[in-house]
C-alpha cells in the first residue's frame, strides 16, 4: 500500500513535463498522508478535455456517498478488483488520473513491533506517475469535492516485495495518453496500461523515523540513514517542520 508520498518537484516544472496547463500553486511536500491535498494530472469535461494539472483531496469520495468521510480509507484500489468494487468502478472506466510524485515510504518490518521506514523511488530519480482514480462529490449545497485514489498492486521484485507486498502502480509516459482517455472503457485494455513490472526502475533506502510524524515536512525525511557515534543504528531524530499549507487551494471549492 502507499499511504504516505513525496512531491519535491517544483509545481510549474511539473506542468512543464507533463505539456499540462495549471492555475494553482503547490509547495513541495516531503510527508504527503491521506486527506491532503495532492496534485493531480487529469483530462475532466470540466476542462472541454484538456491537459491540466491541480489539486484534489487524496481519499476517493464516490458520487453517490452520503458522507465524504468516506473517502479516509479508499485512498488506494487495488487494482485487481478496482473495476469491481462499487466504490471504485465507475472511475476505473471513466475517471482515471495520474498522481505525480518523487516516491513514497513504506515500513519495513524489522525484529518483534519494530519497523524501518524505507524511502522508495526510481533509480535515476525521474519523476514517477502513480496511477490513480478521480471523483467529483457535491455536498448538499452543491459545492464540489474533487478526489482521488491511488491504485496499487503486487511488489514487483524481493527487494520490494521484502519491504511490503503492496505498491503504487505507475503508468509509463507513452501510455499517458490512453490512461488519461475517458473514452477508454474496457477494463482489460486499462489494466494493460499498468506498470506491473518495474524491477529495474526502483531503489529503497531506509531513513529516519522521523516520517512517521505527519506534521514533520523538510527534506532531511528522504535523507539516507546513518550511523553515528551517539547513535550506532542509524536514524536520529529530526524535529522537522509543520506541515506546509497549499498556497491559495482548498480541497472543496
Amino acid at each position: 500500500m502507499c499511504g504516505r508520498y513525496v512531491v519535491a518537484t517544483p509545481f510549474q516544472q511539473m506542468a512543464l513535463d507533463f505539456g499540462a496547463a495549471t492555475e494553482v500553486e503547490f509547495a513541495a511536500h516531503y510527508n504527503l498522508a491521506p486527506t491532503a491535498c495532492v496534485p493531480v494530472l487529469w483530462q475532466r469535461a470540466e476542462d472541454d478535455g484538456a491537459l491540466r494539472l491541480d489539486v484534489a483531496r487524496w481519499g476517493l469520495v464516490p458520487y453517490w456517498a452520503k458522507d465524504p468521510g468516506i473517502g479516509v480509507r479508499a485512498f488506494n484500489a487495488r487494482m485487481e478488483t478496482a473495476d469491481q468494487k462499487p466504490m471504485f468502478r465507475t472511475a476505473f472506466v471513466r475517471r482515471r488520473c495520474l498522481l505525480p510524485a518523487d516516491g513514497y515510504y513504506e515500513w519495513r518490518k524489522g525484529e518483534g513491533k519494530t519497523k524501518q521506514p524505507m524511502f522508495i523511488h526510481s533509480q535515476d530519480g525521474a519523476q514517477l506517475a502513480f496511477a490513480g482514480l478521480y471523483e467529483r462529490w457535491k455536498d448538499a449545497e452543491g459545492r464540489s469535492l474533487w478526489s482521488v485514489s491511488i491504485l496499487t498492486g503486487p511488489a514487483a521484485g524481493d527487494e520490494l516485495a521484502a519491504i511490503h507486498d503492496r505498491m503504487p502502480l505507475t503508468v509509463a509516459r507513452d501510455r499517458i495518453e490512453l490512461w488519461l482517455d475517458p473514452e477508454l472503457r474496457d477494463a482489460e485494455r486499462v489494466r494493460s496500461l499498468l506498470d506491473l513490472d518495474s524491477v529495474p526502475a526502483w531503489t529503497a533506502r531506509a531513513v529516519g523515523p522521523a516520517v512517521g510524524n505527519v506534521r514533520n515536512n523538510t527534506a532531511e525525511l528522504i535523507a539516507p540513514l546513518v550511523a553515528d557515534a551517539e547513535n550506532p543504528a542509524g536514524g536520529r531524530e529530526t524535529t522537522g517542520v509543520q506541515a506546509r499549507e497549499i498556497s491559495g487551494v482548498q480541497a472543496l471549492f
